[in-house]
């Protein structure tokens, strides 16, 4: 097939006309570039609205292999790790635009697949496929996501309002991707069909859209970030932004009893993927200390978890934690010492998570 027979291969009869219409395309897939509508029109914020634009890139060997990944869920995390991004500013998905890059070993089906897995997330969050771009590539695929949002103008939540007494929390368990991939990587099948959560975590993830909009429409929420890059690291993020010093409880970390129980078979300390593993989307921020528990209760009312974890404080820009001597024990961390028996120790843990430019990812 050249091309244009690929592309329409790919993502004809995706998507209704009429329902992109509602989203607000004018014109999508099949001219030099998209056009839409303004935001406020489409996505039924009743008032002016700023327009949210993210992008992420995946490089096969770098983001995804085929061991760990189906091309349909390569194609559906490429989309969701985006429609994250635009959670964790408290905005509506609206958009989005694909770029493939693919080599020659990669055949016109394989790259259906890959659609099978974006269209998936796109129907699950609402999110209109509007364009792209496709080429070759030597040797390895690449896929670039850009979506775009829309926030109420003015409200978009960002990682630089966190205040002293303001309350650190999350939105759900951390780890389990973390637990997933090494499970992918290290178990076999026989295993692997016991922990079925930890790999949809890794495979499947789910940004958290609709916690998002319940943490804006709170108006206690001081700051917001996704844990794409893992918990430490993106906590580390919102104190740099916000001069302020963060406080997280070990104790208070929302622990998934099947990645602690895989943990333990694997001998690795559940707590450094819970601070350092990553790719789990959940989101975390902070919230006015006096509203922490209303805003628990409305997440709860919605059937979504929603954990305080630790509190902000003033000091230094820096994260610590509030480590117990079984903690001790279970994780390294730069700084820790054991104390006596059922005593608890406040270390500095360090700023680490993905970074693409380390020489030391795995």
């Amino acid at each position: 097939m050249d091309e244009f027979t690929s592309i329409a291969y790919w993502t004809s009869g995706r998507q209704p006309l009429e329902w992109q219409r509602e989203r607000g395309v004018e014109q999508g897939i099949g001219d030099d570039a998209a056009v839409i509508t303004l935001p406020a029109v489409t996505c039924g914020l009743t008032a002016d609205a700023h327009m949210v634009l993210a992008v992420d890139t995946m490089v096969e060997h770098v983001h995804f292999n085929s061991i760990t990944m189906a091309d349909e869920d390569i194609g559906y995390k490429a989309l969701a790790c985006n429609v994250s991004d635009i959670a964790a500013m408290g905005a509506i998905p609206l958009h989005a635009l694909v770029a493939i890059s693919v080599p020659k070993s990669y055949d016109v089906d394989r790259i259906r697949r890959l659609y099978d897995g974006i269209y998936a997330c796109a129907d699950k969050y609402g999110v209109a496929i509007i364009g792209g771009d496709t080429t070759s590539a030597p040797s390895h695929l690449t896929i670039s996501v850009t979506v775009t949002g829309a926030v109420e103008a003015g409200r978009a939540l960002k990682r630089s309002g966190a205040r002293p007494g303001d309350a650190l929390f999350v939105t759900g368990p951390i780890g389990m991707s973390a637990a997933g991939l090494h499970l992918l990587q290290h178990a076999g099948e026989a295993e692997q069909s016991g922990y079925s959560r930890l790999i949809a975590a890794h495979q499947r993830p789910a940004p958290s859209v609709r916690a998002g909009r319940l943490l804006l429409q709170s108006g206690a929420c001081t700051s917001l970030n996704d844990s794409s890059d893992g918990l430490a690291s993106e906590v580390w993020e919102i104190a740099e932004a916000s001069g302020v010093r963060l406080l997280i409880d070990e104790q208070a970390l929302p622990k998934s009893g099947s990645m602690a129980a895989y943990a333990a078979r694997a001998g690795v300390p559940p707590l450094d993927w819970m601070l350092y593993g990553g790719e789990d989307y959940i989101l975390t921020g902070t919230v006015t200390g006096e509203d922490a528990a209303e805003v628990r209760e409305a997440f709860l009312r919605e059937g979504l978890p929603f954990y305080v974890i630790g509190q902000v404080k003033t000091g230094d820009p820096g994260v610590e934690l509030l480590l117990s001597d079984e903690g001790f024990g279970q994780s390294q961390h730069s700084g820790a010492a054991r104390g006596g028996r059922g005593s608890r120790r406040t270390i500095l843990i360090e700023k680490r998570g993905y970074n693409h430019f380390s020489t030391v990812n795995g």
